[in-house]
């Protein structure tokens, strides 16, 4: 076994608890782990993700479901119309160039770690764990499986905001709800990959295998943390990962130019949150 073979499981348990904890962040990891440090070619690395973040999910989501966090209508019907938008952007991304889906998955990231950090706007009161309506689930699931199967990603850095922030279900049972759709449209989106790429099922199997393990433990912390705590790490998570791709894939200056902004936004948010006492960064999210 190669010593890049070990790093690679290693940080596929980190795929894992990603997923058991916060409903998502699967692929964030997967893909960068897949090319970066196994050396894979961006899209193979986007369809073994796909393959590796489906089997996860559906195992964590069986965990989740035992503690009464799914709303099985909500996520079945979310995760048949993602499924259709997966297949079509599976076909499609297969024709893109890897750079250019790099970049798009990376911009998504930031986009929606910001809306996360942002919170709802109705605050505690729009919460609820309830079904949501049948035609905002299908034209929320059509779209948010079209740019996650384009892009390769099985979705819950899009599923856990669109139940969360859009649906108002709270963030324990959008973690849980996330999974089952994560797991529909992971696989759709693979089916569609699968016509133009072809994938090495023993290093899929391994990587698989190690983050399931890692979905166990991330799905017993899920229901302890509070939930403006996980939404906000959720956030942040997602945030610096879509930073470090970009910082990969931008050309020369361009790449600099994002890691150095992002670096100085960084120690600037830190010194504001210890040694200002009214930093609006300890200002309490709303729920």
């Amino acid at each position: 076994m190669t010593l890049t073979l070990v790093l690679t499981l290693l940080l596929a348990v980190l795929i894992g608890i990603s997923l058991g904890l916060l409903g998502g962040g699967g692929s964030i990891l997967t893909v960068p782990i897949l090319t970066y440090v196994t050396g894979l070619d961006p899209k193979e690395a986007i369809a073994a993700s796909l393959f590796v973040v489906g089997v996860t999910s559906a195992v964590g989501a069986v965990h989740h479901a035992r503690n009464g966090r799914v709303r099985w209508r909500t996520g079945l019907v979310f995760g048949a119309a993602g499924m259709a938008g997966a297949f079509a952007g599976g076909l499609l991304g297969g024709r893109i160039p890897g750079a250019v889906l790099m970049i798009a998955f990376a911009l998504m990231m930031v986009a929606t770690s910001l809306a996360m950090l942002r919170g709802r706007r109705n605050g505690p009161a729009g919460a609820h764990d309830g079904e949501l309506p049948l035609l905002k689930v299908v034209a929320e699931g059509l779209v948010v499986g079209l740019v996650t199967g384009l892009v390769g990603a099985g979705g819950g850095f899009l599923v856990v905001p669109a139940l969360a922030l859009l649906g108002g279900l709270s963030m324990p049972v959008a973690v849980g709800t996330s999974l089952v759709v994560i797991a529909m449209k992971s696989f759709a989106g693979l089916g569609g990959y699968l016509t133009t790429v072809s994938l090495d099922w023993g290093l899929v199997g391994a990587v698989t295998v190690a983050a399931v393990l890692g979905s166990f433990a991330g799905a017993r912390l899920a229901g302890r943390i509070p939930e403006a705590a996980l939404r906000q790490g959720f956030g942040v998570f997602v945030l610096a990962m879509g930073v470090l791709v970009l910082v990969q894939e931008l050309p020369g200056a361009a790449g600099a130019v994002v890691g150095v902004t992002a670096a100085a936004a960084g120690v600037a948010a830190a010194v504001c949150w210890f040694a200002v006492p009214r930093c609006p960064l300890r200002t309490p999210l709303t729920a």
